[in-house]
């Protein structure tokens, strides 16, 4: 048994607290993971999420990934990969130090699961405008791992495509582009960039679901161009993306009216989706329907990768950071995801 490595996030905001409380609250599902941070960042979220009457939560600070298979329940297991001055960044507050930390940690872990020294990662949430003040020349998590493991790889940053995929228990949806302006959103709506999304979305949910996926492709204008009256991007562009798809064996079907096709894929308790997983053009156009069905039950899966990656639907939530009061479920969700993951894994 390998540990899952998960990284503390921006100490200024909740990232700290969740993992807290999903030590306190899921003990079974932490079982074997630890934190790749700050161990001081870590002692204050602690403390944040801690009630009156409550024992400490305490936290262990090991040398190695394999010590935490060693620490008992409700204890979280610390190893200190990022440096913090003396002074922790304030909560709610972006922080060039906190970008840095966090950049920090997700490079220790990423490089830890391209060595074989952990099953997975799991990512606490990163400020982008503390990453950016930082000096970290990405926009978010799945940049920033794509970049480490196609250098672990030799390989150029094309040569290893990914693609962000959010999933809950009701709707999957994998991203045609993920975090650029939309202008240049709609510019990446390519046969080249739909087919090798279609693509990297099928050998990934294939492995996941232990068979061929079902795959509802989605237009990119209004009721999917309406027969080219409403932009010609889905006869031109998507349609032929998914015929070729379709060539290579692939279970694709689309392009859909796009304020449809997210309804037809939903899973009910009562009955499965129409669609395994929905592949979307842009970013918002993915993601606004999987989160408005229950943020707190969100999982993003970056496809891709040469190990497996997970992390909450949520951000830093700066105006809830010391608190105490954030929602720890979508992290225990994203761990219970990557041991499923890793489990499946080949």
């Amino acid at each position: 048994m390998k540990p899952f490595a998960i990284t503390m996030g921006d100490a200024a905001g909740i990232g700290c607290e969740v993992i807290a409380k999903a030590f306190r609250d899921a003990p079974d599902d932490t079982r074997g993971c630890f934190v790749a941070g700050n161990v001081r960042a870590m002692r204050r979220g602690a403390a944040a999420v801690q009630t009156e009457g409550q024992a400490e939560l305490p936290i262990a600070v090991i040398e190695s990934p394999r010590d935490a298979l060693d620490v008992p329940p409700r204890c979280v297991p610390v190893l200190e990969v990022a440096r913090l001055p003396d002074r922790l960044p304030a909560w709610g507050q972006v922080s060039t130090d906190a970008g840095a930390a966090a950049a920090e940690s997700v490079v220790w872990a990423a490089q830890a699961a391209l060595r074989g020294e952990v099953a997975g990662v799991v990512t606490a949430p990163l400020h982008k405008e503390a990453l950016a003040a930082a000096g970290v020349d990405h926009p978010g998590h799945t940049e920033l791992l794509q970049e480490q493991a196609a250098a672990f790889l030799g390989r150029t940053h094309d040569q290893l495509p990914v693609r962000m995929m959010l999933a809950s228990d009701e709707l999957r949806t994998v991203l045609v582009s993920i975090h650029v302006p939309l202008r240049e959103a709609i510019e990446a709506v390519t046969f080249d960039n739909v087919l090798q999304t279609i693509r990297i979305t099928h050998e990934s949910l294939t492995r996941m679901l232990g068979r061929q996926p079902h795959i509802g492709v989605a237009g990119l204008n209004p009721h999917a161009g309406e027969g080219g009256r409403f932009g010609r991007d889905e006869i031109e562009v998507i349609a032929p993306a998914v015929a070729a798809a379709q060539g290579e064996g692939i279970d694709a079907r689309g392009p859909f009216a796009p304020d449809t096709v997210f309804m037809r894929a939903r899973a009910r308790a009562h009955a499965a989706g129409e669609f395994d997983v929905v592949v979307a053009m842009y970013h918002d156009q993915g993601l606004i329907p999987v989160k408005y069905l229950g943020i707190d039950r969100g999982v993003n899966v970056t496809l891709g990768l040469p190990f497996v990656r997970t992390s909450p639907d949520h951000g830093t939530a700066f105006d809830l950071a010391g608190t105490g009061r954030a929602d720890a479920s979508s992290l225990i969700e994203a761990i219970r995801v990557a041991k499923s993951l890793a489990s499946a894994a080949p």
